[in-house]
C-alpha cells in the first residue's frame, strides 16, 4: 500500500478487491455504455451488488466515455456505485483526455453527493486496452488537479486487483503527487 497526503486530504493505492472496500462510501464502476454486468470490475461490482444495481441503471443507459452516473450501492458495503466509461484505448481519441474526464467527472459527482471516500479501480486498464503506466499517470495527474478545489471527498482510494497494476499505481502516486 501506498499513501501520501494531499491538502490534508488521502491518496492511496492499495492491491484487493473493489467489491471489498468497506470503509469507503463510494465505489466506481468500470462501466460498459450500457450500465450492465460485464466482465472485470463491471461484472464484479453487478455480482456483489445483486439484480436490483442493473435494474436501478438500466434507465440512466447509455453513457459516453467520461460520462459518470450515480447509484445506490445495493448489496454492496458501500452507499453508491459511481460508474464511469472510460476509453477504449486507440478508439476513444484522444483517448488521454475521456479517461481524465472519467476521474474529474466521478470525483465532482462524489463531492456533489457530499461523498467523503471514493474508491476506483483502473479505468479502462483492463479489456478496454489502455496501458497501466499511462492509466495510472491520467488516473493520479487527474486526482492532483481535482481534489484540493472539493469541499467533501477525503479520502481517495485506487483499488489494484492484481500485483503489477498495484505496483505501478503506488509507484507513480508519489513521484505524480510531488511533482
Amino acid at each position: 500500500m501506498a499513501q501520501i497526503e494531499l491538502n490534508g486530504k488521502i491518496v492511496e493505492c492499495v492491491r484487493g478487491d473493489i467489491t471489498h472496500q468497506d470503509d469507503i462510501e463510494a465505489v466506481v464502476n468500470a462501466a460498459n455504455a450500457e450500465l450492465m454486468p460485464g466482465g472485470g470490475v463491471a461484472g464484479a461490482l453487478h455480482d456483489a451488488a445483486g439484480p436490483g444495481l442493473a435494474e436501478e441503471c438500466r434507465p440512466m443507459a447509455p453513457i459516453r466515455p467520461g460520462e459518470a452516473v450515480i447509484s445506490g450501492g445495493h448489496n454492496l458495503p458501500n452507499r453508491f456505485v459511481i460508474h464511469c466509461l472510460g476509453p477504449v484505448y486507440g478508439v476513444d481519441e484522444p483517448s488521454d483526455y475521456w479517461l481524465a474526464e472519467c476521474y474529474r467527472n466521478a470525483l465532482e459527482l462524489a463531492d456533489s453527493k457530499a461523498i467523503e471516500s471514493i474508491a476506483f479501480p483502473a479505468i479502462s486498464a483492463g479489456a478496454f486496452g489502455y496501458p497501466v503506466e499511462g492509466a495510472a499517470e491520467v488516473a493520479l495527474n487527474t486526482v492532483k488537479q481535482v481534489l484540493p478545489r472539493l469541499e467533501s471527498v477525503k479520502r481517495v482510494r485506487f483499488v489494484l486487483f492484481g500485483a503489477g497494476d498495484e505496483q505501478v499505481f503506488s509507484s507513480r502516486l508519489k513521484s505524480t503527487i510531488e511533482q
